[in-house]
């Protein structure tokens, strides 16, 4: 049963006393995001600079749109087995198909040049396995803490750092060793995962009533795939704040999100150089730090309006980019894009959890996943092809004030604009 709305309502001042965040299945469940986090925020730079040096713009846009659609074409699957045989479970078996993904890729690039086919076969296989980590990493939050924003606020510095230190860590790496390396890394950081994720025993007093969703029992197998969808798609469908802003995300992912790391890397690369692109990178997560810090104190009664007005920063960082900027302003605007996406997203990702049934959460999540992911698969592989028809930087212009217009969009919406926090969970 959803939680009955609030609006007025405020955390008492003890309350972050009485519920202690850092409880054995939160510590543990943190250690396994923050370490494959980090793996995560390495990759995009050494896809982008491996593969870019490689086989060009094109070649990166294909092999970030090839793991991103997969990811899409899977992930409503993905949501319904979370429900079906528990988050946690599909999450460790996501993390060791990862293992082999990346532990073949870090074969490949020690061992010479890898072919193409193998880039994106592995990121195929990657993407698949995304798909089904994915929808359990929303649904798992309330099993693992009694304050949703405050563990939502706490894993979104935890992502932050990774993409501090992460980037910076890849570019290093790749200078002084190579790729392979950077793979090889990201291979342990899933197998460690997948460890401190088997290892959580769920609180009764914190985990729903839905069984299969805590331990993993099959209870849910007498009933129809096609069944477990549309009961998904129609709670989806019933929150007209939450599809609409997945059909602004999609426009977002296909001007915004998508084009970003192939024509930024890009065009920094050539301007500045690698390095800066790794350390441009990283002052992102440098921003996605000061943003999760920021919605770990402040509780907006609206918090979907208050995370729409901190995404109009985000038009900074494609915007500098554009500009041709110099390194200074170019890792500020990359600092403001972070520290705005870390503050919707902690704002968003609170909302789902707490507007949402327990029993049905991982498959909403996942129909919010595949809208707002499908956009940035579709924009990742026109980047290549759309430098045809204009420069790397007018694109850039155009994501610019997509940003801008998406923003403007969300606010004129009532039900994304009015939208209230709702008070904690009761305990059971």
């Amino acid at each position: 049963m959803t939680t009955t709305r609030t609006p007025s309502a405020q955390p008492a001042p003890t309350e972050p006393d009485e519920h202690p965040l850092w409880e054995r299945p939160f510590t543990l469940y943190f250690t396994a995001r923050a370490v494959s986090l980090l793996g995560d925020a390495m990759t995009p730079v050494v896809v982008a600079l491996a593969v870019g040096a490689l086989y060009g713009v094109s070649g990166v846009g294909l092999v970030l749109g090839v793991w991103t659609g997969t990811f899409v074409l899977l992930v409503l699957f993905g949501g319904v087995f979370a429900d079906r045989f528990g988050a946690r479970r599909m999450m460790v078996a996501a993390d060791l198909v990862r293992v082999l993904t990346q532990g073949v890729l870090a074969a490949a690039f020690f061992t010479g040049k890898p072919p193409f086919w193998l880039l994106v076969a592995m990121a195929a296989l990657a993407g698949a396995a995304v798909a089904m980590f994915l929808p359990g990493v929303n649904g798992m939050v309330p099993l693992v803490a009694r304050e949703p924003q405050r563990a939502n606020a706490t894993l979104k510095v935890a992502d932050a750092l990774a993409h501090l230190l992460g980037p910076a860590l890849a570019g290093l790496l790749i200078t002084l060793t190579s790729a392979g390396t950077v793979y090889a890394i990201d291979a342990g950081t899933f197998l460690l995962s997948a460890l401190c994720l088997a290892l959580i025993r769920f609180d009764p007093a914190v985990t729903p009533s839905h069984p299969a969703a805590a331990t993993g029992s099959r209870t849910r197998t007498g009933r129809s795939l096609r069944r477990e969808l549309h009961q998904g798609w129609r709670e989806f469908r019933a929150r007209t704040w939450m599809w609409a802003v997945i059909l602004i995300w999609m426009g977002y992912g296909v001007l915004v999100f998508g084009p970003l790391v192939p024509l930024g890397s890009a065009l920094v690369g050539a301007r500045l150089g690698p390095h800066a692109y790794g350390l441009a990178v990283s002052f992102l997560g440098a921003g996605t730090v000061l943003g999760g810090l920021l919605a770990l104190r402040l509780r907006p009664v609206r918090p979907l309006a208050a995370g729409t007005v901190a995404m109009v920063l985000y038009t900074a960082l494609p915007l500098c980019i554009a500009l041709g900027a110099g390194l200074p302003v170019l890792l500020a605007g990359h600092a403001l894009g972070g520290a705005a996406i870390a503050f919707w997203s902690v704002m968003w990702a609170t909302s789902v959890q707490t507007h949402t049934p327990p029993a049905v959460l991982n498959r909403v999540t996942a129909y919010e996943q595949a809208g707002s992911v499908s956009g940035i698969a579709l924009g990742q592989m026109l980047a290549g092809p759309a430098t045809a028809l204009a420069s790397p930087d007018r694109l850039l212009w155009v994501s610019a004030g997509a940003c801008l217009a998406g923003c403007a969009a969300l606010l004129a919406i009532p039900a994304v604009r009015t939208l209230h926090r709702t008070a904690p969970r009761a305990e059971p």
